[in-house]
């Protein structure tokens, strides 16, 4: 069978989408009431935002890896004023983590059915957010920005400007060996097949106040996006180029890498995250421990590692190391990786929003 043609796919506006959730709905503000714990956990919260403090008085890193659900929760005014006062020094989510937060910014709504939607070959083949995102990365990567940091510049600048066909086309004659020209090439084809103008384009977002992405570009703070091709609805849009959300995640995965080297000390939470936040953090010190070892530097060292989830944790004690492979709990990868990773690993049964939330009040609050 021959490869789909996804250019001939119907999108449609995404104000005519039935969405299931609102951003004035969701946002918890920073004096909102405690939500409930378990008591066992507040000591737990507690010792973290101590690790926390004391990471950020050493200089070292503090870094939020997270998935869709915290930003669908509410969380982005808790996460603006921990990054406002320096207590997250790095923020990675996965590709629907952008998705919710683009579209949360743009038109104050988010997240659909995906059984009533599949069945009506209509999931994810929303018209703005397929090409804002496109339109945002494309533009980013002119001037060596990746995913995460492109996004949170196009929200919080209202768009882009792009230059015009006959400047891309002299700096790609002119440099072909350049990392950019590459870039250059994605953003003239995308101009050529579908018509995007050069200049100014215009893209008001009216809730960027809920925009995570936003925040952290206005703060620079660095976010990085580590996605999937095809994971994302992004892939349901004519627009859709791979290479240019490699390319963005490619240079994401890079950044991520060296806020791990700035590890030693430090803190790493993942917060409902059970596949991205893993597999990404163990490559990541990989690659740090590859190239501190050539240099006779020792590994990253005395650095702590909080994982968050609403699972039970297979009813295993994760402080022991990681269970024999004959007990299930032994499958849970946002587990086991991170117990692998040398670090002290606790993990915390808990809803994310609710453990940001008693997070945030221990560490604004001392």
């Amino acid at each position: 069978m021959p490869a789909l043609d996804l250019s001939r796919l119907k999108v449609l506006p995404l104000a005519e989408r039935r969405s299931l959730t609102r951003v004035e709905d969701i946002l918890v503000r920073p004096d909102a009431p405690l939500r409930p714990i378990a008591p066992e956990l507040a000591p737990v919260i507690r010792t973290a935002a101590d690790k926390i403090r004391s990471a950020r008085a050493s200089g070292s890193q503090v870094i939020l890896m997270y998935g869709a659900h915290l930003l669908r929760n509410g969380a982005a005014l808790l996460l603006t004023e921990l990054m406002e006062r320096g207590f997250i020094t790095h923020l990675a989510t996965n590709g629907a983590g952008t998705i919710h937060d683009w579209e949360y910014a743009w038109l104050g709504r988010s997240t659909e059915s995906v059984e009533e939607n599949v069945a009506t070959g209509t999931f994810g083949t929303w018209d703005e957010t397929g090409r804002n995102l496109q339109l945002a990365m494309l533009a980013g990567a002119l001037t060596g920005l990746g995913y995460g940091r492109s996004l949170g510049r196009f929200i919080h600048e209202d768009g882009c400007t792009l230059p015009s066909p006959e400047e891309l086309a002299a700096a790609v004659a002119q440099f072909p060996g350049d990392p950019l020209a590459g870039a250059c090439c994605d953003v003239l084809g995308a101009m050529q097949r579908f018509g995007i103008p050069s200049g100014r384009i215009d893209v008001e977002h009216v809730w960027k106040q809920g925009s995570i992405l936003a925040q952290a570009w206005r703060l620079n703070v660095p976010v990085t996006v580590h996605p999937g091709i095809g994971y994302d609805i992004i892939a349901c849009h004519p627009l859709f180029n791979g290479a240019v959300v490699g390319r963005g995640a490619g240079e994401d995965f890079r950044w991520f890498a060296g806020a791990v080297e700035g590890l030693d000390g430090g803190v790493v939470m993942s917060v409902g995250s059970a596949i991205m936040a893993p597999q990404v953090f163990e490559k990541s010190l990989s690659c740090v421990h590859n190239l501190r070892f050539q240099q006779g530097r020792p590994a990253v060292k005395d650095f702590d590692i909080y994982v968050v989830d609403l699972q039970d944790g297979g009813n295993w004690d994760w402080t022991q190391g990681e269970p024999p492979k004959t007990n299930p709990a032994y499958y849970l990868r946002f587990c086991k990786s991170f117990s692998r990773m040398g670090g002290a690993m606790r993990y915390l049964q808990c809803d994310n929003l609710s453990f940001i939330q008693h997070l945030h009040r221990e560490l604004v609050s001392a």
